[in-house]
C-alpha cells in the first residue's frame, strides 16, 4: 500500500503540528544546576565550612527556604546580596533549589 502524495504531506503536518505542541521532558539536573549558583557562598550541596558565617542549606526543610527566599525578594528580610540574587529567579526556580537542599543531609 502506498500513500498518496497528499496523504503523505497531511501526515508530515500532523507530525509537526503534534511536535510543537509536545513538551520538553523536564531537565532531571536543573534543581542541581540551580542550586550551584550557590556554592560560592554556601558551599557545595549547601554545606557552608564550619568556619564561615554564611548559613547551612543542607537538610534544611523546604517550606522554610522558601520562606526566606520569598521574604529576601520581597526586601523584609534585609541583607547584602540576597535580596538582588531571589529576585533572579523565579517562583517554580526557588522551589525547585529549596526543594534540592531541603534533600540534601
Amino acid at each position: 500500500m502506498t500513500l498518496s502524495p497528499r496523504c503523505a504531506v497531511l501526515g508530515l503536518l500532523f507530525g509537526l503540528a503534534t511536535m510543537a505542541h509536545a513538551s520538553p521532558a523536564p531537565d532531571p539536573d536543573l534543581a542541581r544546576n540551580l542550586a550551584a549558583t550557590c556554592t560560592g557562598c554556601h558551599g557545595t550541596d549547601g554545606h557552608a565550612r564550619p568556619d564561615a558565617t554564611m548559613p547551612v542549606l543542607a537538610g534544611v526543610p523546604a517550606p522554610e527556604l522558601m520562606q526566606k527566599l520569598r521574604e529576601f525578594r520581597s526586601g523584609t528580610r534585609p541583607a547584602t546580596i540576597m535580596p538582588q540574587i531571589a529576585k533572579g529567579y523565579s517562583e517554580a526556580q526557588l522551589e525547585l533549589i529549596a526543594a534540592y537542599f531541603a534533600a540534601r543531609k
